[in-house]
Formats: structure tokens, sequence, C-alpha cells
């Protein structure tokens, strides 16, 4: 048994670069669960959907809604194609782990660290599988990845909360719709990459913590659990030195949330009945963080207020409702319009400052 398990660790390390993506795409697909075959006909009426729903938000928003191809995935399929997604923020954080701020552990980190990096995000992808209903839901971007709905997850939630099927799925369209139009405005993937790598850079290894798990690589059975069960890899890395980087970062993403919000609100009437329902079963499922947010949260220091998100409904609706629809649209001009985190909770100092 021990002589199996050093060489499957073996194995793990021979793999060159920053992470070990293969390992993390095989920790993913094993967390994730087994393949599910998705039933054509929901493929097809999702992309029907998708299509509608791109018309709708165009019709109600200034910004392109166009309408583009979609995936529909099982589990294992979306974490095997997202994980390598997250190498924004695995990267950063591998090349810290292998520096001067690791301490003693730096220097053994070297080759250590591709395969914990690598078990790191595999397990992360894993455990959102089970929870993400489709590609905007994560919270933070999944580079490279096409838009894409998981369709188990999203049969879970819709028979979890006694919705109608085809309303849900409708709803999840437009919400898709809106936040494609969103990142389609130019400066708004660069914007968002530049504070999630502000965030990363304020990130510093902790050294008594990457020695624990040095110590564990030489202790059959806490290497056993590390290789089964990669979430105990979580807390490698201290919580952010910038509290300002993390607010700024948590405003924007509400701000992309509530802003794609008030454009569903807007479409779905004369569309979706149920959509009061919706709002309220997506807001009680944000209230109970799934596993891959708490391993977020805990390996990073990154807790991105799924919870808080309305507040960003909030300032939209109360911008729109004061000042009209063309000082909201005020907020695509560029970064500058954007409201900082103060200005989130205040929309008569975010239009003072802008609108004044």
């Amino acid at each position: 048994m021990t002589d199996n398990l050093f060489d499957r660790l073996r194995r793990l390390l021979e793999t060159p670069g920053p992470i070990n993506w293969g390992l993390a795409r095989e920790v993913a697909e094993s967390v994730a669960g087994p393949a599910e075959p998705v039933d054509p006909w929901v493929a097809e009426e999702l992309a029907e959907l998708t299509h509608t729903a791109a018309l709708r938000v165009a019709a109600v928003s200034p910004l392109d809604a166009a309408a583009g191809a979609v995936r529909t995935l099982d589990r294992r399929s979306w974490a095997a194609e997202s994980v390598t997604g997250f190498a924004y923020l695995a990267e950063p954080l591998a090349a810290k782990m292998g520096g001067s701020e690791a301490g003693e552990a730096g220097p053994l980190m070297l080759p250590l660290g591709p395969a914990l990096v690598g078990m790191q995000m595999g397990s992360m992808a894993g455990f959102l599988s089970h929870r993400v209903l489709a590609g905007f839901d994560v919270g933070l971007p999944v580079q490279g990845a096409p838009p894409s709905f998981v369709v188990p997850n999203l049969a879970a939630f819709t028979a979890d909360h006694g919705l109608d099927e085809r309303q849900a799925r409708l709803w999840l369209a437009l919400h898709e719709a809106a936040h494609r139009a969103e990142v389609a405005v130019p400066w708004v993937r660069r914007h968002l990459g530049d504070l999630v790598a502000a965030f990363v850079d304020g990130l510093r290894p902790d050294p008594a913590g990457l020695q624990e798990r040095l110590e564990a690589l030489q202790d059959p059975d806490r290497l056993q659990d590390l290789l089964d069960d990669p979430s105990v890899l979580s807390g490698l890395v201290a919580g952010p030195e910038s509290e300002q980087a993390l607010r700024r970062l948590q405003a924007f993403m509400a701000l992309l949330e509530g802003y794609a919000e008030w454009l569903v609100e807007r479409a779905a009437p004369g569309l979706i009945p149920e959509a009061p329902r919706l709002r309220e079963a997506i807001d009680r499922r944000r209230a109970e963080p799934s596993p891959g947010e708490q391993m977020l949260q805990r390996m990073l220091g990154l807790d991105l207020e799924h919870h808080r998100y309305r507040r960003g409904t909030t300032f939209c609706t109360e911008v729109a409702r004061r000042w009209g629809e063309e000082a909201l649209a005020r907020l695509w001009d560029g970064p500058d319009g954007l409201p900082g985190p103060a200005e989130l909770e205040d929309p008569v100092g975010w239009a003072a400052r802008l609108l004044l």
C-alpha cells in the first residue's frame, strides 16, 4: 500500500510547469462524479431559450446582447473544461508558494507546488460543479470557457424549489444573456482582471501551513488523506493583505450581478410569470455558500459576498428611478463611472460625483 502511495506521489511530481493541470483535471473529474448524459431535448430547448433571451435583453439594454453558441454540460464535463479557466488565480499563487515569501518551505515547494496547487484547483472546480447553474453563476470569471449550462444542477434547483422547469431555464438564460452583454463592453474584462490581480498580489503564503503539508508528505496515512481528499489542502495561503483591493473587487462583482438582475427584472414580465418565486429561490440559494465557494474563501481569503449581491440591484434600481436609464448607462463609459464600495450603498453620492 505504502509503495503504491509513493509511486502515486512520484507521478504527481513528474509534471513540469507552475501547475500540474493534468492532475487538476483528474481531481476535478473525480470530485464532480461520474458522467451524466444530457437529454438532447433539454439541450435543444436551452439553445432556443438562449436566443430568445438575447433578443429580450437587447430590447431593454443599451448594451450589445448578441446571442452566441451555448453548451449544455453535466457536472463532470463542466469541471474538466473549467478548471484551467482559473489559471489567472492559480499561477500567481504557485509562484508565491515557491518564492522567498514561503519561508523555509519555499525551496521544497518548488517541486511540490505544481502538484499541490493543481490538487487545490481541481478540488475547487469539482466542488463548484455540484452547485453552478451556468457560466456566470461562479462569481469569478472562468476564462476561455464557452457559455454553458450545467443541466443536472439546474434540474435539481427547479425540483428543490418546486419551480416550472421551462420558466427557470428561461430566467437563467436571461441572466446569462445580461452578463454576456456586460462582459462584451471592451473594458470590463480588463478591469475585472486588474482587480483580481491586485487582490492576488496582496496574498501571502502561510509558511506554517506550507510546513504542515510538507510534513504530511512524510506520513503515509496523512499523505493518503491528501491524495484522496484534496479539500484538506485549503488554507495554504493567508488572508488578503489589502482589504481595499478585496472591497473594490466585491463592489464590482456586486454591480455586475446587480445590473444583470436589473435587466432580467425588466425583461421577464410577460415571459416568466414565476419570476418573483425564482428571485426568492435564488436569494435563498445565495444565503448558503456551497462547499466550492467556502473552499475558495479558505484557500484565497476571497469572499465574493454572494449574499450581498442584492445591493447592486438596489443601486441600479435607485439610480434609474431617480435620474433615469440614461444616467444608469453611464456605468459603462469606463471604470471611472463605477461606484466605489461606499457609493454602492450611496447612489446619491455616486450621482453627485458623476452626474452633477
